[in-house]
């Protein structure tokens, strides 16, 4: 986590960010981890992509659990793929025992909700892809990166 779930990380944060951050005094990441916190992350997804006028799937946003420990968190993970959002597993799920399940769920899915799974145990590759993600995401909708 690294410090920046500290309201001062915000001066680490690019200008529109840093921004928001420093006007609600909140850090630039925010630690969501009980499923209450999951459904209330996609409850503010859907209202910010309403009042931009587009589809959750194109918000820059990534969601990541490097050490998920329970098949619920698979299935926290899965209802965001559904609902758009790129997100990234440290480790394989189980429900990856299968060439072709996991073939929908990494590559084929996205075409459908948006979203899909990405498995990476290597935090330094995870974080360069969930970068990527999330400046395509912006280049896409004019935003600066």
């Amino acid at each position: 986590m690294e410090g920046l779930l500290a309201p001062e990380a915000a001066k680490l944060a690019g200008p529109g960010l840093r921004s928001v951050c420093e006007k609600l005094g909140i850090p630039p990441c925010l630690h969501m981890g009980s499923c209450v916190d999951c459904s209330r992350i996609l409850l503010a997804l859907k209202y910010l992509a309403e009042a931009l006028n587009v589809d959750i799937p194109d918000l820059p946003v990534a969601g990541s659990a490097p050490e998920w420990m329970s098949e619920k968190a698979v299935s926290i993970g899965t209802y965001f793929v559904a609902s758009g959002v790129f997100v990234h597993l440290g480790t394989i799920p189980p429900v990856l025992g299968s060439p072709k399940v996991t073939k929908i769920l990494t590559e084929d899915i996205e075409s459908i909700v948006g979203g899909k799974f990405y498995v990476e145990p290597d935090p330094e590759k995870a974080a360069e892809t969930l970068i990527r993600v999330v400046e395509e995401k912006r280049k896409k909708l004019g935003w600066p990166v």
